[in-house]
């Protein structure tokens, strides 16, 4: 009896430990604002495992996003998918939308939660044009798809698949799920919890926590009871890295420094030596590199630029009266939209941004570029090179060496044959400061 006894006071203290971790948890809460893409996926993916680290009992996603590309939203989807901590996603404040991607992120949540006032769908998927083989996961917000195209069909049919095992994963509506994806339909937040698609309504995060207390959910096949009542909540806002990444594979950023890193290594070649526009060249392409590696760029699109650009380029060297560079410039823009149409709002590169960079590419191939070959072509007009073969007037008589003046210097000079005052000579050789000279035929007074 006293080894019994012993044992249930010693659970006892073990357990007591435990249901205050559980009633006294910390709450993780991480915002999603706009188009879901690599900077997204990197902010949640490191969050998310921080979060275990913590040991926190519970992560919110409050989102508000028109969006995103495949790779991200799916790359989020699996590490929900594998959180051993308990991810809601929570659509709000009232006005905000989880369109296209986040529909997709909403339904891959252990509980999903949207406010008054918000909607979710227009999850249709369309081809992004490239090259076989490229990132054809673009999401749209509306349309309906094409039946005729195969390839179409293909793309739908992989993203019905991949909504309804989400929706079976967590018993909400798969009928629905599959419209929102062959048809582009949307929903407001009461309609969805209504037809089976979000679990609840909350007015903001304080209601949303009052309504989750004692609610049970399915982590990783077991059942956990979600307790609520007593949790301080962390918001997690996004690090340097997170918004440096933002920054980089912004389409309009990536695009200014693909063409500043091309336009630096151009002038340096064009001009060697100046070093500053070189490094800021390298620079700037190999962070613009970076983020097409990230982003479902168009091979086509980039060839046509990298034309338009050559042809710009042969038009300073090459007299064509205007022809290649005209049709450069309109490589170069053709190029630069087809470079990155994703059709989703914050991942598409601004037409006036396109237009402004063609004229400032012509001018800086006509201009800037022709100016710096030109200079190069022009004959020297100082140091040794430019004395060598100069004329001058020997001031003494002399056979070896003597004293000469050129360009209005007085220099000492050597000679072959014998040169007499008020000679005109020519300049052949220098060394140092020593001049080698021959006299001309015709002597003559210097003016």
């Amino acid at each position: 009896m006293r080894h019994q006894g012993t044992v249930l006071v010693c659970m006892f203290l073990f357990w007591m430990p435990l249901s205050i971790a559980q009633s006294d948890g910390q709450v993780v809460l991480l915002e999603v604002n706009g188009a879901i893409g690599p900077a997204t996926y990197d902010y949640l993916s490191r969050n998310l495992k921080q979060a275990h680290q913590k040991k926190a009992q519970l992560i919110i996603i409050r989102m508000d996003t028109p969006g995103g590309l495949d790779t991200s939203m799916r790359g989020i989807i699996k590490d929900i998918i594998a959180s051993q901590i308990p991810v809601v996603t929570f659509v709000a404040p009232g006005g905000a939308r989880a369109a296209s991607a986040g529909t997709y992120i909403l339904y891959a949540s252990h509980i999903a939660a949207m406010a008054p006032a918000t909607n979710l769908g227009a999850a249709t998927p369309v081809q992004i044009a490239g090259f076989p083989g490229g990132d054809r996961g673009k999401k749209e917000n509306e349309g309906e798809t094409k039946s005729g195209d195969p390839m179409m069909k293909k793309i739908v049919n992989d993203a019905v698949a991949y909504i309804r095992g989400l929706a079976q994963m967590h018993g909400r509506n798969e009928q629905w799920a599959e419209q929102a994806v062959r048809e582009g339909v949307s929903l407001s937040a009461e309609e969805a919890l209504t037809k089976n698609v979000i679990d609840l309504i909350a007015r903001d995060i304080g209601d949303l926590l009052a309504k989750l207390d004692g609610r049970k959910i399915n982590l990783l096949g077991n059942e956990l009871t979600l307790s609520t009542q007593q949790v301080t909540v962390e918001r997690i806002e996004p690090d340097w890295r997170a918004r440096l990444l933002s920054i980089i594979t912004d389409p309009n950023v990536a695009y200014i420094l693909m063409l500043v890193g091309i336009y630096g290594l151009i002038y340096e070649f064009a001009s060697p030596g100046m070093i500053l526009p070189g490094v800021a060249g390298i620079i700037s392409l190999l962070l613009a590199l970076f983020a097409f590696q990230v982003l479902p760029i168009n091979y086509a699109g980039l060839a046509l630029m990298i034309l338009g650009i050559a042809f710009m380029l042969a038009e300073v060297f090459v007299p064509s009266f205007g022809a290649l560079g005209i049709g450069g410039v309109i490589a170069f823009v053709i190029g630069s939209i087809m470079l990155l149409d994703t059709g989703i709002p914050g991942y598409g590169i601004s037409i006036p941004l396109i237009g402004m960079f063609a004229l400032l590419s012509a001018g800086f191939f006509m201009f800037v570029v022709g100016l710096a070959v030109k200079a190069r072509q022009r004959p020297v007009v100082s140091g040794e090179e430019e004395l060598i073969g100069s004329f001058g007037i020997g001031l003494e008589d002399f056979d070896q060496a003597g004293k000469v003046r050129v360009h209005s210097e007085l220099w000492d000079a050597r000679t072959n044959q014998p040169v007499h005052q008020g000679d005109r000579i020519k300049v052949i050789g220098r060394d140092g400061l020593l001049l080698t000279v021959e006299p001309l035929q015709e002597s003559a007074k210097e003016d």
